[in-house]
Formats: C-alpha cells, sequence, structure tokens
C-alpha cells in the first residue's frame, strides 16, 4: 500500500477518516470503517505493517517495561542480560520492541506503551499492585519476568530464589562456615527477600546462628552499597567474629569483597565471599566469585514465547514458570 491518500481515494473517505480507522482513535461510522478495511484488504499484497495491523488486529509490536528504583537499569549486569534475550527472541518471531524504564512505579510508562498500540507487555522486576491493575484494564496480554502478583492466570517466570538461598548456605556451612555474614538487598523485591529467606532456613536447620545482628540490608543491590555496608560493618571482621560473607547479589558481595581486599583480607583464606546470579563480572575478577547462577537467557527467551502465545490466544497450562538456581563454585570461598 503506497500511502493514506491512496486508501481515502479508493474508499471514497477523506484522508483523517482513514487516519482514525488506522490509529482507532476518534469517531468514524460503522459505514465509513469498512470501506476503508475493505481497500485494506484488497492491498495488502503490498508490505505495509499499518495495513497489516488493521487486518490482523496486530501490530507486532511488544513493549518491555523494567521497574527498578536505582540507576542503572537498562545496563545493570542482570537485567541487561534479560533484555539481551528477549530482544534476541523477539527478532526471531518478528516482533519489534518498545522498552521503557520506570523508577517512580507509575503508571506513565504503561500508558506510553499502550499508546504504542503494543500487541502484549514483558513486565520485568518488581510492580506495585496498582500498576498491574491499570495495566489489566485494557485487556492486553502480559508475562511478568523476576517478578510475581497475586492475579490469578498471569504468566511470571522467575528464579527458585528460596532454593538458590538454601543452596548458597549449604555450600557456605559445608566448607565449614559458622559465622556467615549476610548483606541482604532491598526486602521490598521478591528476589532479595526469598534468598534471605531460604539462606536463613537453612541455618536454622542446622541449628547455626543467624542473629538479626549478622544481617545488614544495603539500600540498593549495587557495587557501592555492597562496599559501604562492609565499611560500616568492618568492627565486626577485624575481631575475627565473622568467616564468610554472603550478598543476595553478585553486584553486593562484589562490593563486599572490594572493601575486605582494600583492608589486607585475604578471600578466601580469612574470609569466604558468595554472591547470587552469577553476572559476567564474577567470573572476570580475581578472586572469581563463587555464586549461585540464574538463568537470565532462558527467563528472557520464555517470556517472549510465553507472551507470543497469549497474543495467539493459544492455551497455555503452566502460569508459575520457575527456573533452577545453580551452584557456581569459584576461587572467592
Amino acid at each position: 500500500m503506497s500511502n493514506i491518500k491512496e486508501i481515502a481515494q479508493l474508499s471514497g473517505v477523506s484522508k483523517s477518516t482513514v487516519s482514525r480507522v488506522i490509529s482507532g482513535r476518534g469517531y468514524t461510522s460503522q459505514e465509513a470503517r469498512n470501506k476503508v478495511l475493505k481497500v485494506i484488504q484488497e492491498l495488502q499484497y503490498k508490505p505495509n505493517a499499518v495495513a497489516r495491523a488493521m487486518v490482523s488486529q496486530r501490530t507486532h509490536n511488544i513493549g518491555i517495561l523494567i521497574y527498578r528504583s536505582h540507576y542503572p537499569v537498562v545496563s545493570h549486569p542482570f537485567y541487561g542480560k534479560i533484555l539481551d534475550a528477549i530482544l534476541a527472541a523477539s527478532a526471531q518471531m518478528n516482533y519489534s520492541v518498545f522498552v521503557t524504564t520506570d523508577q517512580e512505579m507509575s503508571f506513565r510508562s504503561a500508558d506510553f506503551m499502550l499508546e504504542k498500540r503494543v500487541d502484549g507487555l514483558i513486565l520485568i522486576s518488581r510492580l506495585e499492585q496498582n500498576v498491574i491493575d491499570h495495566i489489566g484494564k485494557f485487556g492486553v496480554p502480559y508475562v511478568m519476568v523476576n517478578g510475581s502478583t497475586d492475579v490469578s492466570g498471569v504468566i511470571h517466570i522467575v528464579n527458585r530464589d528460596q532454593d538458590g538461598g538454601r543452596e548458597a548456605a549449604r555450600h557456605l556451612t559445608g566448607l565449614g562456615h559458622r559465622r556467615i555474614f549476610m548483606l541482604a538487598g532491598p526486602q521490598s523485591h521478591r528476589s532479595h527477600h526469598l534468598r534471605l529467606e531460604g539462606f536463613r532456613s537453612y541455618l536454622n536447620e542446622q541449628r547455626l546462628e543467624c542473629s538479626d545482628s549478622s544481617i545488614a540490608y544495603p539500600e540498593a543491590s549495587t557495587f557501592e552499597e555492597g562496599y559501604r555496608k562492609m565499611e560500616e560493618n568492618w568492627e565486626h571482621f577485624q575481631g575475627g567474629q565473622y568467616t564468610a560473607v554472603f550478598g543476595t547479589n553478585d553486584m553486593i558481595a562484589l562490593g563486599a569483597m572490594k572493601f575486605l581486599m582494600e583492608h589486607s583480607v585475604k578471600v578466601p583464606g580469612q574470609v569466604a565471599v558468595m554472591g547470587f546470579d552469577d553476572i559476567e563480572t564474577a567470573s572476570i575478577l580475581t578472586p572469581s566469585l563463587t555464586t549461585i547462577k540464574v538463568d537470565t537467557e532462558k527467563m528472557g527467551r520464555l517470556a517472549c514465547v510465553m507472551l507470543d502465545k497469549l497474543i495467539r490466544q493459544e492455551a497455555v497450562e503452566d502460569t508459575a514458570i520457575e527456573l533452577a538456581p545453580k551452584l557456581v563454585i569459584r576461587s572467592s570461598t
């Protein structure tokens, strides 16, 4: 199809009428709408995305919303990997992708995507319930990645973070550590909360010390916060009170390890350090970081596959997809 002018001429309507039909905005009589759609149908042999969208009621666009209160967002080593996987999978499925981020948990980002007339949405990280409810009003299919909701029937793809926390505790205690300091990221986030919960539950089962004083809570899941919290609690390590540190993500753990090494603490000789996620940096540094691997690539790929099924209105049996974590042992423990 060449342009709106040609459609208008063949339909016997004005260009503004054609625009209203294509955009779905403004009043158009059913008779005029039918004329326009008929011409679009007849001319569909020509490669025009708008025409195909009007006939099939699909735009072949999907939106990605990343909700995260602190920078970095897209460049974050965890969320960036998920995003890369989504972009690769969506390209194979012939979807174009819009990406936006939101620090304030507002409706603004969701409304931006809906205005783009996306076929579906991928929501990454935690969301407040009012945002989920707002999106649900528009009938646009969506899946959640690394976050969940109480709304029934919503597909969410998550890591079994509690199991990963238990595996981390099992590894450190298996090496003989009995006095472990925990750096637990923001507990409002599902992943950090469950990782800490799993870690503590294993220690409790083994009747090992797990007091509140052995836990510090970085305000963000960043390298800088891991470093800062270790600095605040340095006196406990000077007295030899702890022999290991567990961070609920790799960035926090790496920040802690940086501080320890700057203060001449041998890792793992004097203090072992362990993280969670298995970001690329974990394997590059010296000593390399022992961690719990989250399959971010599989998360992103599955998000596209499941969203495509929803868009095609195919049956989906399993709405709760939980990926198994994997222990990756390196030199920091």
